[in-house]
């Protein structure tokens, strides 16, 4: 995802014309512009994730071949080989697998990184900074990164006999259970049942997941307990999606990353909402200050008793915002390398 971003940050220096801070304000006034920076980062996308990918691999990307569809053209460049065959072409049901992958995560609502690049667009940046803020909002674990905590979770449990512990677990508030419930859907996420069964045709091919079991016994045993179905939490997006990632052989650092890619999609629509509504303005969420309203005066900074330390008899579990405790920073070996070497100037 480190890759992922500095590429979109990269493009706006590529295309400084359509720079607002550089071209003037209005320079997205122009529908054509707009048309032409969401074709730039749609067409975009999957070679700067085909280039994040191998440069974790050691091999080089091969070039795009606009002969194929969009999600066959990215299984293309990863897999064609250095040579960029032309004849080579990905496993027709494993590109359609992908597709309605990309299909389903291509837009959602008002989530956590939409509403970052929303707020973004907002000051008039250029867009691809937007974009690649709202992909680094989706970098954080609670958001785009759920699927890779599922897999975690699964892997921990372990087995289907050790189901009914861990759900004992989840409701003793012990353990975390990853991919079930959302914001939205207070019911089964409708996304869910399509990917499980993108799981089967990919697994077809590929070959079961050995976690799959697990899946399977896990979503059915949460959905008859009625803790869970009294709170709303049946299976999301999330719970499958990384079984049929790790099926199709991506490793979990690059999940995010297959999240990215045809999230950009909403993104844009989003971006182009933002700057066609007659009554944006830059986004400036109002705060309610609770605090304490008159404060004693308080004496001059060098006149004030030191702080008791952490843990003291007496300490208020409530920290004075005046009188901050800093835990202390232990130096780093490297730290402790560099300094005991001997300066020969």
């Amino acid at each position: 995802m480190g890759t992922v971003l500095t590429a979109l940050c990269a493009l706006s220096t590529y295309h400084p014309e359509q720079n607002p801070a550089l071209a003037g304000e209005g320079v997205y006034a122009d529908v054509a512009v707009q048309d032409k920076q969401i074709a730039r980062l749609v067409g975009k996308m999957p070679a700067i994730a085909a280039l994040a990918y191998h440069r974790a691999s050691g091999r080089a990307a091969s070039p795009p071949n606009q002969r194929l569809g969009y999600a066959e053209n990215f299984l293309y460049m990863l897999d064609s080989g250095p040579g960029a065959n032309p004849a080579y072409r990905p496993h027709p049901a494993l590109a359609r697998a992908l597709d309605v992958m990309f299909t389903l995560h291509a837009e959602h609502e008002m989530n956590c990184s939409t509403a970052a690049a929303r707020h973004l667009a907002s000051s008039g940046v250029d867009v691809y900074t937007a974009v690649a803020g709202a992909v680094g909002a989706l970098y954080g674990p609670l958001h785009g990164g759920a699927n890779e905590a599922v897999l975690r979770m699964l892997a921990r449990i372990g087995s289907v006999g050790a189901i009914p512990a861990f759900l004992e677990g989840v409701k003793a508030k012990k353990e975390k259970l990853f991919g079930f419930g959302h914001r939205v859907y207070k019911n089964f996420d409708p996304r869910a049942a399509i990917i499980r069964r993108v799981a089967e045709e990919v697994f077809a091919i590929q070959g079961s997941d050995p976690l799959i079991a697990v899946a399977v016994a896990l979503a059915d045993a949460a959905r008859a307990d009625p803790y869970f179905k009294d709170r709303s939490l049946y299976p999301n997006v999330d719970f499958y999606s990384g079984l049929v990632y790790r099926s199709l052989g991506f490793p979990p650092a690059f999940f995010t990353v297959l999240f990215a890619v045809p999230r950009v999609v909403g993104y844009l629509a989003h971006w182009r909402e933002q700057l066609v509504d007659p009554d944006a303005r830059i986004v400036r969420p109002q705060q309610v200050y609770t605090g304490e309203w008159l404060r004693p005066e308080v004496e001059a900074l060098g006149e004030r008793a030191p702080p008791p330390p952490p843990g003291a008899a007496g300490e208020s579990s409530k920290k004075s915002a005046l009188a901050p405790v800093f835990g202390e920073v232990p130096p780093s070996n490297a730290y402790r390398r560099r300094v005991a070497g001997t300066n020969w100037a």
